[in-house]
């Protein structure tokens, strides 16, 4: 499911008038804005702990970070054109941007404290599976166990 028409996906001409300055400050805006949605859905998702949810929004994420990529470079390849026949639409761009960085950083913070937890889970796991455990009961005849037994396995409960 690309965003890009095919039009946006061709090879452009330069820019060389306010119009396609202008509509190509709006093209930017509007994949910016599309992003900036799934970026802050992903967010939401992923402090709410619905991974997996999170996790189906990436085709999507994807496609828009790869045309936003494109755009962003046509954009750099016409930056003086539109900056002298759209300097409002580029300062306004210019204030999307920021807002979007910082969108992107708590975004970036989100994702990697989900990785922090679930690594830090892991390595318990982990831990607690190799390590060999005290008898904690008696046997048949009221005696401890022969000797130390180590874990075996783990369970898992998917609906969390």
């Amino acid at each position: 499911m690309s965003t890009m028409t095919s039009q946006e996906s061709a090879p452009r001409r330069a820019i060389t008038t306010r119009a396609e300055a202008e509509a190509e400050c709006a093209t930017l805006e509007r994949t910016m804005n599309s992003l900036l949605m799934a970026i802050e859905e992903e967010t939401a998702l992923v402090r709410a702990g619905k991974l997996s949810e999170a996790g189906d929004l990436q085709p999507r994420k994807a496609d828009l970070m790869q045309t936003y990529i494109a755009m962003m470079n046509r954009t750099r390849s016409n930056s003086v054109a539109l900056g002298n026949l759209a300097p409002d639409a580029v300062t306004a761009l210019r204030s999307r941007h920021s807002e979007f960085q910082a969108v992107l950083k708590i975004n970036l913070a989100v994702l990697s404290t989900a990785r922090e937890v679930a690594e830090g889970l892991v390595r318990t796991v982990a831990k607690c599976v190799g390590t060999i455990q005290p008898p904690k009961t008696y046997g048949r005849a009221g005696s401890p166990p022969a000797g130390p037994v180590s874990a075996h396995g783990i369970s898992v409960n998917r609906s969390l």
